[in-house]
């Protein structure tokens, strides 16, 4: 079957309050492209679970600047200042959490596991709850996390943690072929592969897109069973996060 379609039609039928779990490590991996459709069709209310919110004009940080999240499930936001400022005063909802285990919630949540004990996060507010998801405009907090259940395995506490999927999820590959059969690059293998296992429906934007066959299938990383629409995105369609350089000598 080919799954190649463009990509306003990829994200034609994402509605207002869907849940979307995007890939992507920081800057590297982030499917810009249809964010970038996304950003151009109007839903809002959009609750997001991804390891960052890009940065201030770029990335997730385009549909967090229109108004367009509501809620944010992370592991990591300090390069977004109006990111800050919508949480501390109360217009977005955010769930922070440890980031192994946001990895992990995914992975169970593609892989038909409803929850999981893990140790992290034991002895914190992660497990007795009263981390702030969403503050009230006067400063105070609305709503807070709550306690997690807590059981005791070989000597050692650990929190009980529930999986999670997503209406649809959108990732970016280096490599898809038109099954959408996807090759990861390097950091952009952290986090894509297990959105695209989360989401009910899965959207991949690939940098280039190959015909059947063409990919070993000891190459593949994601198999296409999980995928359901294929992009062609701009390989040039890339910013650096925090650029370091030396200086001349």
């Amino acid at each position: 079957m080919d799954k190649v379609v463009t990509s306003a039609r990829a994200v034609a039928d994402i509605p207002d309050g869907a849940v979307l779990a995007v890939g992507g490590f920081g800057l590297c991996g982030i499917p810009s492209t249809l964010i970038g459709a996304l950003a151009g069709t109007g839903a809002s209310g959009l609750r997001v679970v991804s390891n960052n919110c890009g940065v201030d004009d770029w990335g997730l940080g385009l549909l967090l600047h229109a108004g367009r999240i509501a809620r944010m499930t992370s592991s990591y936001v300090g390069e977004n200042k109006e990111f800050a400022r919508q949480y501390l005063s109360g217009e977005l909802e955010v769930e922070l959490t440890p980031q192994g285990t946001l990895a992990e919630r995914l992975r169970a949540g593609g892989s038909g596991i409803p929850a999981f004990f893990t140790p992290a996060g034991v002895g914190t507010q992660v497990e007795d709850g009263g981390l702030p998801w969403r503050y009230a405009a006067d400063g105070s907090v609305a709503l807070a996390s709550p306690p997690k259940e807590v059981r005791e395995f070989g000597g050692r506490r650990h929190l009980l943690e529930e999986a999670i999927t997503a209406d649809f999820a959108l990732v970016r590959a280096a490599v898809a072929d038109r099954h959408g059969n996807c090759v990861f690059h390097a950091a952009a293998r952290n986090f894509n592969p297990l959105c695209a296992m989360a989401g009910r429906i899965t959207l991949v934007e690939a940098e280039r897109i190959v015909e059947p066959g063409e990919l070993p299938p000891d190459a593949v990383h994601l198999p296409g069973v999980y995928v359901d629409r294929v992009v062609a995105a701009d390989p040039a369609d890339k910013r650096i996060e925090r650029r370091t350089v030396r200086p001349a000598s």
